[in-house]
């Protein structure tokens, strides 16, 4: 496990935890205009409701939502902090998705809030500090360990190839070529194994990387750079389109977010 600006939090009672496959966030709210997470996603409130936005303006009261992937919402808290689990789409097996309780189409409430609530206790306690990876999340977090997707191989090895350099810039026909594919069948195969056309999977692998350095102190413009945007421009309205927040607000809000990785 590696941690970031971590070890004098430990029983700070807001961390998140960082894994591949995975974001688990306990955390400020804050206000978010519009998001659109390229991910299935759950919402817990630790105490009190949520309100949950979909577009199109209904509007939806519970503790706990499950938002399908591409999704536009907007959420509302009660209370201060919120828990958000982030499921990367091509790590786990759709059907498990479906059995969760997720609607492919639109928000819905979900019956996890007691299992996040306890699994947040139970970290914040020091029960299962070391668990990080994304079978420990999921096990702390949803009581079970989700199946993962079976992908076709040469798309999986695309997807490790960019984890592994960090490079989330990566040409199709680089890639197509990688796997001795075309550039058609390559970008036709990408979007039927994760369920995301591949510039937006590129796209949300960027500004997930920003995750990593949340609570550090650093200038937004390099950081921007690092993580592979062209510039600052790029950077921000990526970040706001995702998230629904600008990233100077994201950083404000993560002074005292402990983050622990995998």
């Amino acid at each position: 496990m590696v941690s970031t600006r971590s070890e004098t939090r430990a029983e700070n009672a807001k961390f998140m935890l960082l894994s591949a496959d995975r974001v688990l966030y306990a955390g400020l709210l804050g206000r978010p205009k519009d998001r659109t997470f390229c991910a299935p996603s759950i919402y817990v409130s630790l105490s009190g409701a949520l309100r949950l936005t979909s577009r199109g303006g209904a509007t939806e009261t519970a503790d706990c939502f499950l938002v399908p992937a591409f999704a536009t919402h907007r959420i509302e808290s009660d209370e201060a902090n919120v828990l958000n689990l982030i499921i990367e789409p091509e790590s786990v097996d759709p059907t498990v998705l479906e059995r969760l309780g997720f609607d492919a189409a639109r928000p819905t409430p979900g019956s996890f809030a007691a299992t996040f609530r306890r699994g947040y206790r139970e970290r914040r306690e020091g029960a299962n500090p070391a668990g990080v990876n994304t079978a420990a999340i999921d096990h702390s977090f949803l009581g079970t360990v989700l199946a993962p997707r079976r992908l076709d191989p040469r798309i999986a090895r695309v997807i490790a190839a960019m984890r592994r350099n960090e490079d989330y810039n990566m040409a199709a026909g680089e890639c197509a070529s990688s796997v001795n594919l075309s550039m058609s069948r390559f970008l036709h195969l990408f979007k039927e194994e994760t369920d995301t056309p591949f510039r937006t999977f590129r796209a949300w692998k960027r500004a997930r990387r920003l995750l990593f350095y949340a609570n550090e102190q650093i200038n937004l413009a390099h950081l921007a750079l690092d993580i592979g945007y062209p510039d600052s421009t790029h950077f921000s309205h990526s970040i706001r389109k995702f998230y629904g927040l600008k990233p100077s607000a994201i950083f404000s809000g993560s002074r005292d977010l402990a983050i622990y990785q995998a």
